[in-house]
Protein backbone atom coordinates (compact mmCIF):
# COMPACT_ATOMS: atom_id res chain seq x y z
CA UNK A 1 0.00 0.00 0.00
CA UNK A 2 1.48 3.34 -1.02
CA UNK A 3 1.52 6.28 1.35
CA UNK A 4 -0.69 9.29 0.79
CA UNK A 5 1.18 12.30 -0.55
CA UNK A 6 2.38 14.96 1.87
CA UNK A 7 0.38 18.16 1.46
CA UNK A 8 2.94 20.93 1.12
CA UNK A 9 2.19 24.63 0.92
CA UNK A 10 4.81 26.56 -1.05
CA UNK A 11 4.52 30.09 0.30
CA UNK A 12 5.62 33.03 -1.88
CA UNK A 13 6.73 35.54 0.75
CA UNK A 14 7.14 38.76 -1.23
CA UNK A 15 4.26 40.92 -2.40
CA UNK A 16 6.33 43.65 -4.07
CA UNK A 17 5.57 44.66 -7.62
CA UNK A 18 8.15 43.18 -9.99
CA UNK A 19 9.16 40.48 -7.48
CA UNK A 20 11.08 37.40 -8.58
CA UNK A 21 9.52 35.05 -6.01
CA UNK A 22 6.86 33.50 -8.28
CA UNK A 23 9.56 32.31 -10.70
CA UNK A 24 11.44 30.60 -7.87
CA UNK A 25 8.25 29.21 -6.29
CA UNK A 26 6.92 27.82 -9.57
CA UNK A 27 10.22 26.05 -10.19
CA UNK A 28 10.28 24.58 -6.67
CA UNK A 29 6.62 23.53 -6.92
CA UNK A 30 7.40 21.68 -10.15
CA UNK A 31 10.37 19.93 -8.54
CA UNK A 32 8.18 18.94 -5.58
CA UNK A 33 5.48 17.54 -7.90
CA UNK A 34 8.11 15.54 -9.80
CA UNK A 35 9.55 14.29 -6.49
CA UNK A 36 6.53 12.07 -6.12
CA UNK A 37 5.83 12.38 -2.42
CA UNK A 38 3.93 15.66 -2.43
CA UNK A 39 0.57 17.23 -3.17
CA UNK A 40 1.63 20.83 -3.82
CA UNK A 41 -0.30 24.06 -3.35
CA UNK A 42 1.31 27.43 -4.01
CA UNK A 43 0.15 30.09 -1.55
CA UNK A 44 1.15 33.43 -3.05
CA UNK A 45 0.73 36.16 -0.45
CA UNK A 46 0.13 38.65 -3.28
CA UNK A 47 -2.97 36.84 -4.55
CA UNK A 48 -5.83 39.35 -4.86
CA UNK A 49 -8.09 37.42 -2.48
CA UNK A 50 -5.47 37.15 0.26
CA UNK A 51 -4.86 39.91 2.79
CA UNK A 52 -1.08 39.91 2.78
CA UNK A 53 -0.10 42.75 2.65
CA UNK A 54 -2.49 42.75 5.53
CA UNK A 55 -2.21 45.22 8.38
CA UNK A 56 0.49 44.71 10.95
CA UNK A 57 -0.33 42.25 13.69
CA UNK A 58 -2.01 43.90 16.67
CA UNK A 59 -3.80 42.95 19.83
CA UNK A 60 -7.31 43.80 18.65
CA UNK A 61 -7.75 43.31 14.90
CA UNK A 62 -10.76 44.81 13.21
CA UNK A 63 -13.47 42.41 12.06
CA UNK A 64 -12.61 42.98 8.39
CA UNK A 65 -8.98 42.05 9.08
CA UNK A 66 -10.02 38.83 10.79
CA UNK A 67 -12.22 37.99 7.80
CA UNK A 68 -9.36 38.64 5.39
CA UNK A 69 -6.91 36.54 7.41
CA UNK A 70 -9.44 33.71 7.47
CA UNK A 71 -9.02 33.34 3.69
CA UNK A 72 -5.51 31.93 4.03
CA UNK A 73 -5.94 30.07 7.33
CA UNK A 74 -7.57 26.89 5.94
CA UNK A 75 -4.86 26.56 3.31
CA UNK A 76 -2.15 26.67 5.97
CA UNK A 77 -4.10 24.41 8.33
CA UNK A 78 -4.51 21.75 5.61
CA UNK A 79 -0.77 21.59 4.93
CA UNK A 80 1.40 18.85 6.41
CA UNK A 81 4.54 20.85 5.58
CA UNK A 82 5.67 24.20 4.22
CA UNK A 83 8.34 25.58 1.93
CA UNK A 84 8.82 29.31 2.36
CA UNK A 85 10.20 31.09 -0.70
CA UNK A 86 11.69 34.33 0.54
CA UNK A 87 13.85 37.16 -0.72
CA UNK A 88 16.17 39.07 1.54
CA UNK A 89 15.15 42.67 2.22
CA UNK A 90 17.57 44.71 4.35
CA UNK A 91 19.22 41.59 5.83
CA UNK A 92 15.87 39.98 6.71
CA UNK A 93 12.59 38.75 5.24
CA UNK A 94 9.53 40.69 3.97
CA UNK A 95 6.93 42.25 6.25
CA UNK A 96 4.18 40.43 4.33
CA UNK A 97 5.71 37.12 5.36
CA UNK A 98 6.02 38.23 8.98
CA UNK A 99 2.35 39.17 8.99
CA UNK A 100 1.34 35.82 7.50
CA UNK A 101 3.33 34.02 10.17
CA UNK A 102 2.16 36.15 13.09
CA UNK A 103 -1.55 35.98 12.24
CA UNK A 104 -1.35 32.19 12.60
CA UNK A 105 -0.08 29.92 15.33
CA UNK A 106 -1.50 26.40 15.52
CA UNK A 107 -1.23 26.07 11.73
CA UNK A 108 2.58 25.91 12.04
CA UNK A 109 2.83 23.85 15.22
CA UNK A 110 4.65 20.50 15.02
CA UNK A 111 5.01 20.75 11.24
CA UNK A 112 8.20 21.03 9.15
CA UNK A 113 9.26 24.16 7.27
CA UNK A 114 11.83 24.27 4.49
CA UNK A 115 13.30 27.38 2.88
CA UNK A 116 14.18 28.49 -0.62
CA UNK A 117 15.80 31.91 -0.58
CA UNK A 118 17.06 34.39 -3.11
CA UNK A 119 18.74 37.75 -3.04
CA UNK A 120 21.99 39.55 -3.65
CA UNK A 121 25.37 38.27 -2.61
CA UNK A 122 24.01 36.35 0.40
CA UNK A 123 21.31 34.56 -1.59
CA UNK A 124 18.73 35.37 1.06
CA UNK A 125 20.39 33.26 3.74
CA UNK A 126 20.21 36.04 6.34
CA UNK A 127 16.42 36.07 5.87
CA UNK A 128 16.35 32.31 6.41
CA UNK A 129 18.35 32.57 9.63
CA UNK A 130 15.85 35.10 11.00
CA UNK A 131 12.94 32.88 9.96
CA UNK A 132 14.40 29.86 11.76
CA UNK A 133 14.14 31.67 15.11
CA UNK A 134 10.58 32.80 14.40
CA UNK A 135 9.39 29.32 13.44
CA UNK A 136 11.11 27.78 16.48
CA UNK A 137 8.98 30.06 18.64
CA UNK A 138 5.89 28.67 16.88
CA UNK A 139 6.97 25.06 17.55
CA UNK A 140 7.67 24.31 13.88
CA UNK A 141 10.63 22.18 12.81
CA UNK A 142 12.88 23.85 10.26
CA UNK A 143 14.70 21.73 7.72
CA UNK A 144 18.48 22.04 7.67
CA UNK A 145 18.85 21.75 3.89
CA UNK A 146 18.12 25.02 2.11
CA UNK A 147 18.08 26.09 -1.53
CA UNK A 148 19.61 29.51 -2.06
CA UNK A 149 20.11 31.69 -5.13
CA UNK A 150 22.45 34.66 -5.06
CA UNK A 151 21.80 37.00 -7.96
CA UNK A 152 18.68 34.96 -8.75
CA UNK A 153 17.61 37.08 -11.72
CA UNK A 154 20.74 35.96 -13.56
CA UNK A 155 20.53 32.32 -12.46
CA UNK A 156 17.29 31.34 -14.19
CA UNK A 157 16.50 30.80 -17.87
CA UNK A 158 12.93 30.08 -18.94
CA UNK A 159 11.90 29.57 -15.30
CA UNK A 160 14.60 26.99 -14.55
CA UNK A 161 17.89 27.48 -12.67
CA UNK A 162 20.94 27.37 -14.91
CA UNK A 163 22.97 25.69 -12.16
CA UNK A 164 22.30 21.95 -12.01
CA UNK A 165 23.22 22.01 -8.33
CA UNK A 166 19.89 23.69 -7.57
CA UNK A 167 17.97 20.51 -8.40
CA UNK A 168 20.31 18.47 -6.20
CA UNK A 169 19.81 20.91 -3.31
CA UNK A 170 16.03 20.90 -3.84
CA UNK A 171 15.93 17.09 -3.74
CA UNK A 172 17.86 17.06 -0.46
CA UNK A 173 15.46 19.62 1.03
CA UNK A 174 12.38 17.74 -0.19
CA UNK A 175 13.67 14.35 1.01
CA UNK A 176 14.11 15.78 4.51
CA UNK A 177 10.81 17.68 4.37
CA UNK A 178 8.92 14.52 3.44
CA UNK A 179 10.59 12.51 6.23
CA UNK A 180 9.80 15.15 8.85
CA UNK A 181 6.26 15.68 7.57
CA UNK A 182 5.44 11.97 7.75
CA UNK A 183 7.15 11.50 11.12
CA UNK A 184 5.46 14.51 12.69
CA UNK A 185 2.04 13.56 11.26
CA UNK A 186 2.39 10.10 12.81
CA UNK A 187 3.40 11.66 16.12
CA UNK A 188 0.48 14.13 16.08
CA UNK A 189 -1.92 11.28 15.30
CA UNK A 190 -0.57 9.18 18.16
CA UNK A 191 -0.62 11.91 20.81
CA UNK A 192 -1.47 15.57 21.15
CA UNK A 193 1.46 17.94 20.82
CA UNK A 194 1.98 19.65 24.21
CA UNK A 195 3.12 23.02 22.81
Amino acid sequence: MSEAPVRVAVIVGSVREGRFGPVVADWLAGVARDHGGFDVEVVDLAEPDLPLAMPAFGSEPAAEVVAEVAKVTPRLEAADAFVVVTPEYNHSYPASLKNAIDWHRSEWSAKPVGFVSYGGISGGLRAVEHLRAVFAELHAVTIRETVSFHGAHTRFADGVPTDEGAAVAAKALLDQLEWWARSLAEARAARAYPG
